[in-house]
């Protein structure tokens, strides 16, 4: 606070308006006073120090000594501000006698409110009676009788600490602590209970002899987390609590002990973060009674990344599991492939550079892991060069990929593929690729590529269904016309229509080699315009081909944006096996010489609302595969809904057509309640796979959330089970919010 210009200071005791004094000055007063600065002990520090300042309507100054401010009293200090109807400030015990009610603030997120105080000159030590203290706008503790000592500590007696707002009434408030005594660390932001009670609603639930809680402004500190209460059909009635190691500012441990009528488990998780990168692992370990492989069962999970010299990066992946059900019976996770993975990769605006080595293991009952590719080694380097004197973009890639079954077998088995069962694959790819875009006239944008690649593949436990290596030499070269058509309306809205056409050619034949990693082909408007559609170079398409499509695009400054796309692929061929099948799926809809008519569309709205949709259809217009996802959010509603068909399609392990809706919302139903909904439903068995409920309670002091889920799915592995929850977090302690829209309020 500003302090108000001090007018001339007057040799007599007689009260002063409006006056504000710089009591780092010493100005003597007559009769040997002098106004030594506050605090006293400031006199032999440094000039630089910002000198005390006194803010007061009248000022005072007795024959013993004694100044008196009264009115509107403000003094400030080293970033504390101290507010107060009457200060009296005694030179002889240097101590200042303060009538409330007084509002000290001490720093940026504590505030004392007192009746009476009695400090020293640093308002460091002393006594305050009728004291509550407020932290970051959230914890409170109020007490007859607080001591300051050393400026670190704050000593309340018969105390009581909440965080729930209190008004003028008699009402108790949701849930506080009663203790005997009550210290407050500032400096390890600390807060210490001696002979506490938790009581709600006033009503004492627990005792607890000692106690040691985070004040509001300390983000990591050791001690127990949120607890909770879970209920499941398969592991029973039990409680988590969660308790957090701080091991220092860059590492910490939480160990959860999880203890249930069928089980008892210890979840844990380690975090720790490095000049240069972070590591995280998470894991669990059960013993429960209802598992049909095994009674101690535990998982590992852990990823990690680093910067390395040259602006490489570091990252890996770990997952391993001893039960192929533990996963989903604890909830874990839902994944039913786990992956093992360490790369190293390199992206500059030019370049890219990554080497990975791969482990994965199947958890589905219906493959085996031995007869899986689970072993993978990747490398892969592309470089984008300009020359100046040939124009255009030269881009040059090569990769070494390799892949390992367990299994050596030469045999077919009882899959929908006709290689052998032990093969495993090594491939080497080079290729090398020449583009250049002209602007024709009237604004038509056309892009020429040429290329050559080399693709040299060995197959070891090939067995008699294919050969053991092959070398392809596969030339290719295309033209790409592009007219992007503009227009604005008066009101704004810009109108973007651009047809597409692509013309091209690939040399080279099909080697008689398994088919391994193309085996998922998706179409949509990301390889409309692409060379090949197969997702690895095992399989590249052949002959000639061309692909056509338009967009439409509509963008409104108020915010409505919608797109719409058609697009369509033709070649002169299909692209057939040595078994007399397409390499193409029947739900690809790349199979023949013309593919299925892909559809999409885009619609995002001012008001948080986005559809977007995506279909392929065939020539009698039926769908080949469609999806349409929904997201709304705003204030007060989140909505996510999706839906996907599919079609049967044995060659990708399909037998049977999905079709499924997936629901997550969440809604604000009042200022304090919000709901919690998701649903799973199989339109084609007429099921639903899974739900949940949850609802959830929050204010300024309490989160109280209560969850129920269904899972109805079942298998060899797994069993129908249903859960319920119950997590009550008490707010104010080390969880800084500034959302005060669950605060409640007073009625006047």
């Amino acid at each position: 606070m500003t302090p108000r210009p001090a007018p001339s200071l007057q040799p007599t005791p007689r009260v002063l308006p409006a006056l504000a004094i710089a009591l780092g000055l010493g100005l003597p007063l007559g009769g040997g006073l002098s106004i030594a600065p506050l605090p006293l002990a400031a006199q032999s520090t440094s000039a630089e120090e910002a000198p005390a300042l006194l803010v007061a309507d009248d000022l005072q100054i007795t024959p013993d000594r004694r100044l008196i401010a009264t009115g509107n009293v403000e003094a400030l200090y080293e970033g504390r501000s101290l507010r107060a109807r009457r200060i009296i400030y005694d030179h002889d015990t240097e101590t200042l006698t303060i009538e409330g009610p007084i509002t000290l603030q001490d720093g940026d997120y504590t505030t004392v409110l007192a009746d009476q105080a009695r400090l020293d000159r640093d308002l460091e030590n002393g006594i305050l009676t009728g004291a509550r203290i407020i932290m970051d706008d959230q914890l409170q503790l109020a007490a007859v009788q607080a001591n300051q000592v050393e400026g670190r500590y704050t000593q309340l007696y018969k105390a009581a600490v909440t965080s729930c707002r209190t008004c003028d009434t008699d009402e108790p408030p949701l849930w506080q602590f009663r203790a005997r005594r009550v210290i407050h660390d500032k400096e390890e932001r600390q807060i210490y209970l001696d002979g506490a009670q938790f009581r709600v609603l006033d009503v004492p639930i627990m005792y607890l002899p000692r106690l040691r809680l985070p004040d509001p402004t300390l983000e990591r500190a050791t001690g127990f987390l949120i607890p909770s209460i879970e209920s499941s059909s398969q592991r029973g009635t039990g409680v988590k609590v969660p308790y957090f190691f701080r091991l220092g500012d860059h590492r910490d441990l939480t160990l959860t002990p999880y203890i249930a009528t069928e089980t008892t488990t210890l979840e844990w998780r380690y975090r720790q973060a490095f000049t240069n990168g972070r590591i995280e692992f998470e894991g669990a370990f059960s013993h429960d009674d209802f598992s049909t492989e095994r009674s101690n069962r535990h998982y590992l999970f852990g990823e990690g990344s680093f910067d390395l010299p040259r602006d490489f990066k570091l990252n890996f992946d770990i997952e391993l599991v001893n039960d192929e059900s533990y996963l989903i019976d604890y909830d874990y996770s839902d994944k039913d492939r786990l992956d093992n993975e360490i790369s190293i990769y390199r992206a500059r605006r030019d370049e890219w550079a990554r080497a990975a080595l791969t482990h994965f293991r199947t958890l589905r009952d219906n493959e085996e892991n031995t007869t899986l590719p689970t072993l993978a080694g990747n490398l892969d380097y592309e470089r984008r060069v300009f020359p100046a004197g040939l124009g255009g973009e030269l881009r040059f890639s090569g990769g070494l990929h390799s892949h390992y079954r367990s299994s050596d077998s030469i045999l077919d088995g009882p899959d929908f593929d006709v290689w052998a069962d032990g093969r495993d694959v090594t491939r080497l790819t080079g290729s090398a690729d020449w583009l250049r875009t002209w602007t024709l006239p009237g604004g038509v944008r056309s892009t020429v590529q040429s290329g050559l690649a080399l693709d040299s593949t060995h197959v070891n436990n090939a067995g008699t269904t294919s050969a053991s290596g092959d070398t392809q030499l596969t030339p290719s070269a295309s033209v790409t016309l592009r007219w992007p058509l503009a227009k604005a309306t008066r009101s704004g809205v810009t109108h973007v229509i651009e047809p597409v056409a692509q013309f091209g050619w690939v040399g080279g034949s099909d080697p008689d080699l398994p088919n391994d990693e193309s085996t998922r082909v998706e179409f949509d408007e990301g390889n409309l315009l692409s060379m090949s559609r197969f997702p690895e170079t095992d399989r590249r398409e052949r002959g000639f081909l061309g692909a056509y499509g338009i967009s439409w695009s509509r963008l409104n400054p108020k915010g409505l944006e919608t797109r719409l796309s058609f697009g369509q692929v033709w070649r002169e061929k299909d692209q057939i096996e040595r078994n007399g099948t397409s390499s193409f799926s029947a739900s690809s809809g790349q199979r023949g010489s013309t593919s299925d008519l892909l559809i999409a569309a885009h619609v995002a709205t001012q008001n948080g609302l986005s559809v977007t949709a995506r279909g392929l259809f065939d020539a009698g217009f039926d769908t080949t595969k469609a999806e349409v996802r929904t997201s709304w959010y705003n204030d007060i509603t989140q909505l996510s809904a999706t839906y996907i068909w599919l079609g049967s399609d044995l060659a990708e392990d399909r037998p049977n057509t999905i079709s499924e809706w997936a629901f997550d919302a969440s809604y604000r139903m009042s200022r304090h309640w919000t709901g919690h909904a998701e649903w799973r439903y199989d339109v084609a068995t007429d099921e639903s796979v899974e739900g949940g409920l949850g609802v959830t309670y929050t204010n300024e002091c309490v989160d109280i959330t209560l969850k129920a889920s269904r899972r109805f799915t079942s298998s060899t592995i797994l069993s129908p089970s249903t859960d319920f929850s119950l997590t009550v977090g008490l707010r104010g302690f080390a969880t800084r919010t500034s959302d005060a829209n669950y605060a409640r309020t007073c009625r006047k």
